[in-house]
């Protein structure tokens, strides 16, 4: 899968996915850290990269319809240290078949996984 990691997770995590045999690439690889965010939206779309954030910005599932874009993995921990962010996302790409999440939205929290399937065609 194709990744881009938002600002506000660890860089750490970028080596954790690649070693999972991810692409992934992060906004302050790409020279746009603190940019605002539809600069980091436009650099995942444009590179059809699933972007993966804790920016509440990017959770309003109307604003961001499944299957009009390459996805999206919010991460909403109640305690969102580095430790617990890398170990969230680690598990979520272990345990769940992440390459279907492909053009939907995510939202991750330390029990639950919901994701929000694109419309099929005709509904």
């Amino acid at each position: 899968m194709k990744i881009k990691l938002d600002e506000n997770l660890p860089r750490r995590l970028a080596s954790r996915l690649a070693g999972m045999g991810h692409d992934v690439q992060t906004v302050g690889e790409e020279g746009i850290a603190g940019r605002v965010d539809p600069v980091v939206w436009e650099a995942a779309q444009r590179e059809t990269r699933f972007l993966i954030t804790q920016d509440m910005d990017f959770s309003n599932a109307q604003s961001f319809m499944p299957g009009s874009h390459y996805g999206i993995l919010l991460i909403r921990l109640r305690t969102p240290s580095r430790r617990a962010l890398i170990q969230r996302v680690e598990d979520l790409f272990r345990e769940e078949d992440v390459a279907q999440w492909a053009r939907c939205f995510v939202v991750a929290t330390e029990r639950k996984v919901r994701v929000r399937w694109p419309a099929k065609p005709g509904e």
